[in-house]
């Protein structure tokens, strides 16, 4: 006040939501987000159809996608997208539970701060039971030798089931293991390495998943630039280029007036003589195969085939990289300078009904899963589905552990977080029992997804977890308590140590804020109609609440 007159600090359009209004609003649409999810994980769970502003139609089950594809337009909301592409960056996979986890961290972090528990009692009992958490997965993981490829078939297959790519997963487990443990290499200090670069995923339609087969080498979707070219070579001369085989153009706009035909001729000849030019230096340095990235001339493309020599133009610069892999061959940027040094020896072959080049080198560094489905929509989950295997199983090669998993880690870590409460004083042991009870989320999502009665599993799993069965998880195909492990259904420690950290730090950012001050509406795109109060749950949150 000043002189009986407000003061006016914020402007018209300005909005401030503080304390525990601003908490609710935070927790409420981290909780949107993540109860949107909660539905697709597990064997059992449901896809989830995303139709962006385009009509382009998305049909997936995978977490991170479905939140990356949703028109999410809350800040909050976005610090928790945050967590799933966090974990989808450093595991591969898991962020449906990562997800999962922050959200039920918060729900039960809510019901904490109603109880008049002060937020920082709140973030320092997760940190303690995070880091505890942790602690216990390494200290529950078993070892695994990269050769093991049983066990790297099954956390593959566990990861696939669920997805798309779970009816030929026997199929497609063992190519994915074969095509990790082809681009792995042991580094001196005896860890291993998996250079995932040096792997390729080609998709096709027409045929079903089963028939997807493993290539040394790469696959280069692209036809033949001139008809008369010879297609197949067993041992070929292969020059990778980055620049056009066709007539340099001026860097300046010029105009040329033609007083007689003879003048246009000359240019004409000129022009061909510089295309000619090009391809003699090409067929001197003795390549068989050109793999260009740029345009190659009509005339070139003539003269080219006149000399014998395969060439294949806008190859896509990420199969052109891919092609140094499998070759050891060097990209050339300009043909003044090409030598026979720059060329590397491989053998290509043409698959005229899948319309594929199938390049391999003679010392060959990259493998190509050439992956079929019936449809786009088909292929397009499948791919999802497998990138993430091989996410998670060359973690499990570089890391060397794994878990037993259908919820087996998270009821066994719940039980030894809760006799780790006893130890702690305070009030942080409310939060560290509430962290316990996050974790049990997973186990009981896992039998909702599956039409199972939650509430009886998760009391049969403690049970067996409290008579030492560390490794007793859900099967829900049965609907009984089983040992997971033996059972083939195993998950990647990091994956399990990311999301239990990426969730909690995500819950301690959101509990950590008490004032929102928005220049305009609480929203990120800033002119959306819905306001940002707290009463609006989500928030502009795109139209999802309805949507989902």
């Amino acid at each position: 006040m000043q002189q009986g007159q407000p003061m006016i600090i914020m402007g018209e359009d300005a909005q401030r939501v503080q304390d525990k209004d601003a908490q609710e609003y935070n927790i409420s649409a981290a909780r949107g987000v993540a109860e949107s999810v909660r539905s697709t994980l597990g064997p059992k769970g449901m896809d989830k159809m995303l139709v962006n502003s385009m009509g382009d139609v998305t049909i997936t089950n995978d977490g991170v996608t479905i939140l990356q594809e949703m028109d999410i337009d809350n800040p909050t909301a976005e610090m928790v997208v945050e967590v799933a592409e966090t974990q989808e960056d450093e595991a591969g996979d898991g962020t449906t539970s990562a997800v999962a986890i922050a959200g039920e961290l918060l729900k039960n972090a809510q019901d904490l701060l109603e109880q008049d528990i002060h937020p920082t009692a709140v973030i320092k009992g997760f940190n303690l039971a995070s880091e505890y958490a942790r602690e216990q997965v390494d200290e529950v993981a078993t070892q695994v030798d990269p050769d093991d490829t049983e066990t790297l078939k099954n956390v593959a297959e566990t990861s696939m089931t669920g997805k798309g790519a779970e009816l030929d997963k026997d199929v497609l487990a063992d190519l994915v293991v074969r095509a990790v443990q082809g681009v792995t290499v042991e580094a001196d200090d005896g860890s291993h390495v998996v250079d995932l670069a040096n792997l390729n995923i080609e998709t096709r339609t027409g045929r079903a998943a089963g028939e997807s087969r493993l290539l040394t080498g790469a696959a280069i979707d692209k036809d033949p630039v001139h008809e008369d070219m010879p297609t197949d070579f067993e041992s070929a001369n292969v020059l990778l280029l980055n620049d056009p085989i066709e007539v340099e153009e001026a860097d300046v706009d010029t105009s040329v007036n033609v007083d007689s035909p003879d003048q246009l001729q000359k240019f004409l000849d000129q022009e061909e003589e510089q295309l000619r030019e090009k391809v003699d230096q090409i067929v001197d340095s003795g390549a068989d195969v050109v793999f260009c990235q740029k345009g190659i001339d009509d005339l070139a493309q003539h003269y080219l085939a006149k000399e014998g020599v395969l060439a294949v133009r806008r190859t896509k610069k990420s199969d052109l990289t891919f092609l140094k892999n499998v070759l050891g061959a060097p990209i050339v940027t300009d043909l003044d300078s090409l030598s026979a040094d720059d060329l590397a020896v491989g053998s290509v072959e043409r698959d005229d009904d899948e319309e594929l080049f199938y390049v391999e080198g003679e010392d060959a560094h990259g493998v190509t899963l050439l992956l079929y489905g019936t449809t786009e929509h088909v292929v397009d989950e499948l791919e999802r589905g497998i990138q993430d295997a091989l996410d998670v199983v060359s973690t499990t090669v570089s890391d060397g552990r794994t878990l037993p998993g259908g919820g087996a880690v998270e009821v066994e870590i719940a039980r030894r977080l809760r006799d780790y409460a006893d130890s702690v004083e305070g009030r942080e042991q409310l939060a560290v029992e509430a962290f316990a009870d996050s974790l049990e989320l997973i186990p009981r999502v896992l039998a909702e997804n599956a039409g199972l009665d939650a509430i009886d599993l998760l009391v049969d799993l403690r049970a067996a977890h409290e008579a030492g069965d560390q490794n007793a998880g859900l099967d829900v195909f049965a609907g009984e308590v089983v040992d997971t492990a033996d059972a083939g259904v195993v998950e990647t420690a990091h994956a399990k140590e990311q999301a239990i950290a990426s969730a909690a730090e995500a819950a301690n950012l959101v509990l950590k804020i008490d004032d929102i001050i928005s220049a305009g509406d609480l929203s990120t795109a800033g002119d959306g109609d819905e306001g940002g109060a707290p009463g609006g749950g989500m928030g502009g949150m795109g139209g999802m609440g309805g949507a989902m």
